[in-house]
């Protein structure tokens, strides 16, 4: 059995992956140098999927022609929030116009091409910055979709979106993790890719709440 497993670089998307291997899936990462403000991320998947024995395709979108985020362009990054701030506050500036649903849709194409089952995506709903495409309905909504859009679907055997972390909180997620033996110290958070994690965005900030809640060291250095 093939997966394609959308792997940035992060703790959601190494565990994502992780979980996919566990369950019997050759696992196909897919990662995106889409213009994004630092390659430290980029690096951290190769590290990733290389631990996973995972065949490995980088493809390059280029957002950064579009803008619109905080990833993407020189908007400023907020810092300095609480975890219970991040989660309540509205829409932050480091959400990527539509980003899921591009990176969903090349990763259905992959998967309809190489004759794989399941899509794997990170996305997680509770410990995360509100972004609106790692909500429930909208995994739901592009099932949907690529039932509709691919000839695999259309001739009776339909690829499966997987979100298997979801509704997990970050400490549940890092303690999964752990128990998979998932190498925290080679995944990568934070917005702003310095030689060390910054320790004051909105992804570290959520990234030291949960290995504190989990009681599970992190592995990576922070200025």
């Amino acid at each position: 059995m093939k997966a394609v497993c959308l792997i940035s670089g992060g703790i959601d998307s190494a565990v994502t992956a992780a979980i996919a291997k566990s369950r019997g899936f050759a696992v196909h990462a897919l990662t995106f140098d889409y213009g994004q403000r630092h390659k430290k991320e980029i690096e951290c998947a190769k590290s990733i999927a290389k631990w996973l024995g995972a065949n490995h395709k980088i493809i390059r979108i280029d957002l950064a022609q579009l803008g619109g985020s905080a990833l993407t362009s020189d908007i400023e990054i907020e810092t300095g929030k609480t975890p219970d701030e991040i989660k309540s506050s509205p829409i932050p500036a480091t959400y990527v116009p539509a980003r899921n649903t591009i990176f969903l849709s090349f990763a259905l194409a992959y998967a309809e091409t190489i004759g794989a089952d399941v899509v794997f995506i990170g996305a997680n709903a509770v410990d995360y910055s509100g972004y609106p495409d790692c909500r429930p309905e909208y995994i739901e909504a592009f099932q949907r979709m690529a039932d509709l859009a691919t000839k695999r679907a259309v001739e009776g055997a339909p690829i499966k979106i997987e979100a298997p972390i979801l509704n997990l909180d970050k400490a549940q997620i890092i303690k999964k993790g752990k128990e998979m033996g998932v190498p925290f110290e080679k995944t990568w958070s934070c917005y702003k890719g310095g030689k060390k994690a910054c320790g004051v965005c909105a992804s570290c900030v959520l990234r030291l709440d949960g290995f504190k809640r989990a009681g599970v060291g992190d592995g990576v250095e922070y200025e």
